[in-house]
C-alpha cells in the first residue's frame, strides 16, 4: 500500500511525494485522513532544523501528530473499528522517509489502540485535540494558571480551560496581531503588568528567556510550567529565583488520558475550540504553507485537507 506524504526532505525543503506503508498488522487500523494541522513548535523546529536530536529524528521525515479521519480498514483483532471517525498522533509506518511523528500523509496505518474515536461533527477543528490534550496534561500537574505567557492556540486552550474552572487568567501577549481573541480572560503586554503575586504562570510560547522575564511578578513559592518546547538552553538568574522560593516544572507530551479527558470538555461545551483553525488549504499547498505558517503572526493553525487529494 501506498500514501501520498508531506516529506521534510531536509531543513526548509517540504514536498508531498508517494511512500510505500508497512503492512497493516492484526493490531492495527488504516485511516484515511480527512484533515491534518501543522504544529507550531514542534513541525517549526523540524522545518527549520533546531529541532533537538530524539530518537527517530533525522531527514527525510514525514512530520505531524494532529490527523483526524476514517477508519477504512483493520487488522483482524480490530474490525469493529471500521467506520469510525478518529484522531491519530501520527504513524511510524513509512518506507523512504522517518516517521516523527508522522501524522502528514493521506493514509495512516498505525495501532488501533493509539486512535481515538471522535464525533464526526467535529471536521477540521478535531486536529486541535493535541494541543487541547497538551494543555490539559499541563494543568493535571499542578494548579490552573493565573497568569499564561503567549496568546498562540496552546496560549488560548490554557486560558480556556482556566475559564472551565473557574480561574479568570491573565495572558502576555507581544505580538499586535495576537492581542485580540480574548473571551473572558485579559491579554496585556508584560511591559504593562503591575501585579507581583502571580502563583501559577504557564509558558506556551517556547521562549527560552522566559523565566527571567516572569519571575519578578510572581509570588513567593510560585511555579512556572513550561509547557512549550524549547531548542536552545534555557538559563535564569539564581538570586531573584532563589528569593521567592520559585518552583519549575515540564510539562513533557500528552497521554491517552489527557485526551479522553480533554474530549468530553468538549463534548460538554465545557471547552470551545471556536476560532483557533485561521487557515484551511488543499494538502497539496504543503510545500509552501509551511512557510507561511510560521511566519504570519495572523495564523493560529494551519490546517490541510486531504479530502479531494487523490
Amino acid at each position: 500500500m501506498e500514501t501520498l506524504a508531506v516529506v521534510v526532505e531536509e531543513p526548509e525543503r517540504v514536498t508531498l511525494r508517494s511512500l510505500t506503508l508497512t503492512p497493516c498488522q492484526a493490531d492495527d487500523v488504516v485511516v484515511s485522513i480527512d484533515f491534518s494541522g501543522i504544529s507550531m513548535g514542534t513541525e517549526k523546529l523540524m522545518y527549520n532544523g533546531s529541532m533537538p536530536m530524539f530518537p527517530g529524528m533525522g531527514y527525510p521525515l514525514v512530520p505531524g501528530y494532529e490527523a483526524v479521519g476514517t477508519v477504512v480498514d483493520a487488522g483482524a483483532n480490530v474490525t469493529a473499528m471500521i467506520g469510525k471517525t478518529v484522531f491519530v498522533p501520527g504513524s511510524s509506518k513509512f518506507e523512504g522517509a522517518r516517521g516523527l511523528f508522522g501524522g502528514q500523509a493521506k493514509t495512516l496505518i498505525t495501532g488501533a489502540a493509539r486512535v481515538i474515536p471522535l464525533p464526526a461533527e467535529l471536521h477540521e477543528k478535531a486536529v486541535l485535540m493535541s494541543l487541547a490534550a497538551t494543555a490539559q496534561h499541563a494543568v493535571a500537574g499542578g494548579e490552573m494558571p493565573d497568569l499564561i505567557i503567549g496568546h498562540g492556540v496552546l496560549g488560548r486552550l490554557l486560558a480556556r480551560i482556566a475559564l472551565a474552572a473557574g480561574v479568570e487568567p491573565t495572558v502576555w501577549e507581544i505580538n499586535d496581531a495576537r492581542m485580540s481573541g480574548a473571551e473572558g480572560y485579559r491579554v496585556v503586554r508584560p511591559e504593562t503588568d503591575e501585579r507581583r503575586d502571580y502563583r501559577s504562570v504557564y509558558d506556551a510560547s517556547g521562549d527560552h528567556r522566559v523565566i527571567d522575564q516572569t519571575v519578578m511578578h510572581m509570588a513567593r513559592g510560585g511555579e512556572i510550567v513550561l509547557a512549550g518546547f524549547y531548542s536552545d538552553p534555557l538559563s535564569f538568574n539564581f538570586a531573584p529565583a532563589f528569593r521567592r522560593e520559585l518552583r519549575i516544572r515540564i510539562a513533557t507530551e500528552f497521554q491517552p488520558d489527557d485526551l479522553a479527558t480533554s474530549l468530553a470538555l468538549v463534548g460538554s461545551g465545557r471547552l470551545s475550540l471556536e476560532g483557533l483553525v485561521t487557515h484551511k488549504v488543499p494538502a497539496t499547498e504543503a510545500p509552501t504553507a509551511y512557510g507561511q505558517a510560521f511566519s504570519d503572526p495572523n495564523c493560529l493553525k494551519m490546517v490541510f485537507d486531504w479530502r479531494d487529494i487523490a
